[in-house]
C-alpha cells in the first residue's frame, strides 16, 4: 500500500506528502538520536575487566563452541589457533566446526590443518532449505552437549578467558539471565574509510549502547557472534530461525518475549571490518534486510508483543529495527531537500510557509543524527583509538549515504530474495602466533 500510495500522494498533494515524509523522518531520527544521547551516560573507559575467581575444573560444566563456516579457506588456520587459546578444561570443551556438506574447499582446509584434537568435530550441513548461518546452527545444535553454548565466526579472535567470565556471570545470576554478549572490537580501523567508521559504530554499540540497555534489563539487539547462552534457555525459545538473515536480532527479541534477559561481558572478541565498499555493502544490506524481516515477524501481533516484551522493550524494537531503517531510507531525501531549500534561501534571501518548516526539520534531523552518532562513538573509543577522529567527522555524511544505499538495496532484496544470505568474504590478516594484543591481555 505504501509503495503504491506514495507516488500517488506526491502527485495529488505534493506539499502534504513532503510534510508527512519529514514528520516520519523526524520521529525516526529523533528517536534514534535520543537513544544514543541517553547511552552517553554509560561509563566506558572506567569499566574494569571483570575479576575472575578461582574455580576447580570439576566445578565447570561442558562448554560447546559452535562456529559456522562457509567458504572460509583463508580463515581456518587462524581460527584453529584462536580457539586453541580458549582457557577451559579440554575434557569439558567441545568445538563444532559447522560446514556446508558441499563446501569442499573449507573442508579440505580443515583437513590440511592436520589432525583435529579430541573435542573438535566437523559437522556437515546438508543442502536442504535456506543456506543461512542460522540454518547451519540449528542443524548443529542437537549435536552439542554443553550446558553452555557460545557462537563464534570464522574471523574471530576471542579473549582466552571469555568463557571463564561468561560462566562466572551465569553462576552469579538467576536462571532468567539467558545470554551474555561479548564486545566486538575492530582491529583494522587504520585500513581505510569503511574500517574506521565501522570501528566507531562497533565501539558505540558494544561498549556503550548494549551495556546501557543491559543495565536497564531491556531488549538487546545481539551481535551475530560471541553470544554465550544457557542451553536450557536456548531450547525453550526455539533456537535460531533458519530463514532469518539477522538471527541475532530476532533471538534477542524472542528471549525478552519469553521472560529472559541478556547482559554483556567485558572481555572482547577481535574482528576485522570490511575493508571496501564492495565487501561492506552486501553485508550491511543483509543486516538491514534482516532488521525489516525481524520487525515484520514480531509485529504480526503488536498487542501481544507489547504484553510479552513490556512497553519499554516494545518501543525499543520500533526504534532499533524500524527507526534505524526508516532513518536510512529517508536520509538522502532530507539531504536533497536541505540543499534545495538552502539554495533557494541563498538566491531569494528568505523562505516562507512550508519550505521554512521543512528546512528547519531537515537541519534538526541531520544535526541531531550526526551529532549523536559522533558523540557516542567518540565517547566509546579509548583515548588511544581517537587519533584522526576529524576524518570520522568529515566522512560521516558520506558514510550515512552509503548506509542509505544499503537500506534501499535491503528493501529490494527482501522483496526479491527474502532469505538469501550474502556471504561476507574474509582474509587472514594477522600473524598466527604473534604475542597477544593488548585487548586480549587482562587480569586472570
Amino acid at each position: 500500500m505504501l509503495v503504491a500510495g506514495g507516488p500517488i500522494a506526491v502527485a495529488a498533494a505534493p506539499e502534504a506528502a513532503m510534510l508527512a515524509v519529514h514528520l516520519i523522518a523526524t520521529c525516526s531520527f529523533l528517536a534514534c538520536a535520543g537513544l544514543r544521547f541517553a547511552a552517553l551516560s554509560q561509563r566506558v573507559a572506567e569499566v574494569p575487566v571483570t575479576k575472575l575467581e578461582p574455580a576447580a575444573a570439576a566445578e565447570l560444566p561442558v562448554y560447546s563452541v559452535l562456529v559456522a563456516l562457509y567458504r572460509e579457506t583463508e580463515m581456518v588456520p587462524q581460527l584453529l589457533v584462536a580457539l586453541g587459546r580458549l582457557v577451559w578444561p579440554r575434557s569439558k570443551l567441545e568445538i563444532k566446526l559447522v560446514c556446508e556438506a558441499d563446501d569442499a574447499a573449507t573442508l579440505a582446509a580443515i583437513q590440511a590443518a592436520g589432525p583435529l584434537r579430541p573435542g573438535v568435530e566437523v559437522i556437515k550441513v546438508p543442502r536442504l532449505g535456506p543456506r543461512t548461518k542460522p540454518k547451519a546452527l540449528a542443524y548443529a545444535l542437537p549435536a552439542a552437549s554443553g550446558e553452555l553454548i557460545v557462537l563464534y565466526d570464522a574471523e574471530d579472535r576471542p579473549h582466552p578467558l571469555q568463557l571463564r567470565e561468561a560462566w562466572q556471570a551465569f553462576q552469579a545470576a538467576p536462571p532468567e539471565l539467558a545470554c551474555l554478549q561479548a564486545p566486538l572490537v575492530i582491529t583494522n580501523a587504520g585500513d581505510g574509510l569503511f574500517p574506521r567508521l565501522f570501528a566507531v559504530e562497533y565501539a558505540a554499540l558494544f561498549r556503550a549502547l548494549l551495556p546501557w540497555l543491559a543495565a536497564r534489563r531491556l531488549v538487546l539487539p545481539l551481535g551475530g557472534t560471541s553470544n554465550h547462552f544457557r542451553r536450557s534457555a536456548l531450547d525453550k525459545v526455539g533456537g535460531w530461525d533458519p530463514y532469518n538473515v539477522t538471527e541475532d536480532a530476532d533471538l534477542g527479541i524472542r528471549l525478552v518475549r519469553c521472560g529472559y534477559r541478556s547482559a554483556t561481558l567485558t572481555r572482547p572478541t577481535l574482528e576485522d571490518a570490511p575493508p571496501t565498499l564492495r565487501v561492506w555493502l552486501p553485508q550491511r544490506t543483509r543486516w538491514l534486510k534482516g532488521y525489516l524481516q525481524t520487525w515484520l515477524v514480531h509485529m504480526r501481533d503488536p498487542v501481544r508483543l507489547w504484553r510479552d516484551a513490556g512497553p519499554a522493550s516494545f518501543l525499543l524494537v520500533q526504534v532499533l529495527l524500524l527507526g534505524v531503517l526508516l532513518s536510512a531510507l529517508i536520509h538522502p531525501m532530507l539531504v536533497a531537500t536541505l540543499l534545495s531549500f538552502a539554495a533557494s534561501l541563498a538566491r531569494m534571501g528568505t523562505l516562507d510557509g512550508l519550505p521554512r518548516v521543512l528546512l528547519a526539520l531537515d537541519v534538526l534531523n541531520l544535526v541531531c543524527g550526526y551529532a549523536s552518532f559522533l558523540l557516542l562513538g567518540r565517547h566509546a573509543l579509548r583515548v588511544s583509538e581517537r587519533g584522526g577522529f576529524w576524518l570520522t567527522i568529515a566522512f560521516t555524511p558520506i558514510y550515512w549515504l552509503m548506509v542509505s544505499l544499503a537500506s534501499w538495496c535491503a528493501v529490494k532484496d527482501l522483496l526479491l530474495r527474502p532469505h538469501n544470505w550474502d556471504k561476507t568474504p574474509h582474509l587472514r590478516r594477522r600473524p598466527l602466533r604473534s604475542p597477544l594484543p593488548p585487548e586480549l591481555r587482562g587480569a586472570p
